[in-house]
């Protein structure tokens, strides 16, 4: 029995939410437009403002389908609202980041720069304050897109477990190794 599924989502004012005859949901709102191509088994229905997602077995394909929509519209719906941010920290000496337009400008502690063209759906700030690590702050309305070219950048220099050097999302906590012990006497 899939709970998420079952979820019904509310759907805010200012949006509105179509389901076409080859099942694709278009979700539009004020700071966009979405679109999802569903699995021809899956149904969406729409009444007063709540959207449900269902499906017509309990095969478990199905029942993964079922959670898996149900999710990707949901967050279509957040997107198309609120909009997702996410942000990273370069750490590391001499570790810059710097922006011009969707170019991302990338300095990592290689013999080159790394030059990373965003897509135009993503909006990005850098910013460089003195005695802080350099921040990236990533902004779309399309969670999956934002998640995959922040895993790309992230790629560039993960973090390393001795010192922690590299990109990484701030908040997160690595798992730090303790390195070589002093020789014995």
């Amino acid at each position: 029995m899939s709970r998420i599924g079952k979820t019904p989502i509310t759907i805010p004012s200012g949006v509105t939410i179509t389901v076409s005859a080859e099942n694709v949901v278009t979700v539009k709102g004020p700071k966009g437009e979405l679109f999802q191509h569903l699995d021809g088994d899956i149904t969406v229905s729409q009444e007063d403002g709540i959207l449900t997602v269902e499906r017509p077995t309990e095969q478990k394909r199905h029942k993964a389908l079922h959670g898996l929509y149900r999710s990707l519209i949901n967050n279509m719906v957040k997107g198309v609202t609120e909009g997702y941010k996410l942000q990273q920290e370069l750490v590391g000496v001499g570790y810059r980041a710097t922006n011009t337009g969707n170019t991302l400008d990338l300095v990592l502690g290689y013999s080159h720069h790394y030059v990373f063209e965003l897509p135009k759906e993503i909006s990005i700030v850098t910013t460089a304050e003195k005695g802080k690590n350099p921040t990236i702050i990533l902004e779309s309305i399309d969670k999956q897109l934002l998640g995959q070219v922040a895993a790309k950048i992230r790629s560039l220099r993960a973090p390393e477990p001795y010192k922690g050097k590299g990109i990484k999302f701030v908040g997160e906590i690595l798992r730090r190794k303790a390195g070589k012990s002093a020789a014995k006497k």
